[in-house]
Parts: C-alpha cells; sequence; structure tokens
C-alpha cells in the first residue's frame, strides 16, 4: 500500500488504483445463509455513492458526527469509508441525541429516534434490499443511494489530523486509525496481500473494526466478515476457511 495514505479513505483509494478487481470484502451471515463478495471497485463505488448521499442530500459537513447504530455487516464498512471520505466522524454505536445524523439497522431504529438531524434507516437484507415499508421518520437508504453519483470528491479537502472515528469511548483521527491499523496488522496476521483474515468479530470495539476492515484495508489483504458466526459448527467453519482461502481467524 501507498506509505504516503493519511486516512482510511486515502488506503481505499490506493488499493483502488493497485488491484481494482480483487475480492476486499466477503460478508456471510450464518442467520440467513446470506453470502456477498464486493471487490475492491464494488466497494468503492457504495463508499462513492455513500458518500455523496452524506455531502449532497443530508448536508453533514467536515467535523459532523454520523452514530452508526450497526451490525459489523458489509454495507457498515461502505459507511464507516465514506464518513471518512466525507471528513464527518463515525460514532460507532454513539448516542445519537448527540448526532448530528444517524444511521441505523432494523434493530435500533427507536433508539436512534433520538436523533434530531437526518436519519437513514437500513434494512440489511440480502443484495441491500429495501424495507417493505420504510421506517417512519428515516429515509431508506436503499431506496436513497442508487440514483448518487458513482465518483465523489469532497467540497474541503479531509485533514488527516482531524477526528474521524469513535468506537468504545477511544476517539482517533484519520491518520492514528492508518497508523494503528498497520502497527497492528502484523500481530493480527496480516503480512500483506495474500492475507484473508475471517473475521466474526463485533464492530464495536477497535479490535472488531481493526480485523474485519481496517487491517485488511492497511495490508493489501481482504477479510471474510461474518455475522451470527456463533451459529456455525466447526465442520462447517473448516469448510469456509478452506473454500474461502482463509490465512488467519479472528474470532
Amino acid at each position: 500500500m501507498n506509505a504516503t495514505d493519511r486516512t482510511p479513505a486515502d488506503l481505499l483509494g490506493s488499493a483502488l488504483a493497485a488491484d481494482p478487481g480483487r475480492p476486499l470484502v466477503t460478508f456471510y451471515d450464518d442467520a440467513t445463509g446470506e453470502r456477498v463478495e464486493l471487490s475492491v471497485a464494488t466497494f468503492a463505488n457504495w463508499v462513492a455513492k455513500t458518500a455523496n448521499l452524506l455531502q449532497d442530500e443530508l448536508a453533514v459537513e467536515p467535523g459532523d458526527r454520523v452514530a452508526l447504530l450497526l451490525p459489523a455487516h458489509w454495507q457498515t464498512a461502505v459507511w464507516l469509508l465514506a464518513c471518512a471520505s466525507v471528513g464527518v466522524v463515525a460514532d460507532v454505536s454513539g448516542d445519537p441525541a448527540a448526532a448530528d445524523a444517524v444511521v441505523s439497522g432494523p434493530d435500533a431504529l427507536e433508539t436512534a429516534r433520538a436523533c434530531s438531524g437526518a436519519r437513514i434507516a437500513l434494512a440489511l437484507r440480502p443484495l441491500g434490499g429495501r424495507f417493505p415499508q420504510p421506517p417512519e421518520g428515516f429515509a431508506d437508504y436503499a431506496v436513497e443511494v442508487p440514483g448518487q453519483g458513482d465518483r465523489f470528491a469532497p467540497y474541503v479537502p479531509v485533514d488527516p489530523e482531524a477526528s474521524a472515528l469513535i468506537v468504545a469511548g477511544r476517539e482517533f483521527t484519520g491518520a492514528e486509525v492508518v497508523q494503528r491499523a498497520r502497527a497492528e496488522a502484523t500481530d493480527l496476521g496480516l503480512t500483506g496481500p495474500a492475507s484473508r483474515i475471517l473475521s466474526g468479530l463485533p464492530y464495536d470495539t477497535w479490535e472488531g473494526l481493526h480485523a474485519g476492515l481496517y487491517g485488511p484495508l492497511a495490508t493489501g489483504g481482504s477479510v471474510v466478515l461474518c455475522r451470527n458466526l456463533d451459529r456455525l459448527g466447526d465442520d462447517a467453519l473448516d469448510k469456509r476457511v478452506e473454500s474461502e482461502r482463509v490465512t488467519v481467524i479472528a474470532r
């Protein structure tokens, strides 16, 4: 990866320039049987559309706080990188009442109503499907995002030293996310582009975010992100590790 990358969005840009066709995020939900594989290019396209939604439709500005009330999911990973692209603070499991906008999964809608700003709801259905009926007071992400532009450029350049992420009470700048992801990658077993990590960790801790997104992104690797991994038996897990060519497991 590019040594000059200073923000998570920079890491994604370098990954896109290096090999846009390689897998970046492969997602499983072992409660539903869903499997989705996103190449770097496809993931980056989702990020660009979501960043345009944030910047243009929701009028979120650099420094604003976006509460992400979402599980470990491929769409959560998209939102984390979209926030980084715009320069807003991604507050994972943060207080929606203190946020400028909130992004909620179906299980956290009542909590999310405490946000007085923009509210986006994700159905988290297979293939990014819509809600059968949009939740009252929320915009449905699956309805809003497809029409957004495929390329994104921030109105204001993102400051690597500005706050970018809050998780488990800890605040990180964009530069700190990149630095820590790189520094801790080897301990996790991420050694380069051939590394493919299977993570069953939730996204509400740094360890989960690192294993499930930032570490693979910082090292040119990829992640097999598994929700509800506890429902998968040992034999089935072994088969997944083999079929997905996993080199390291975090659970």
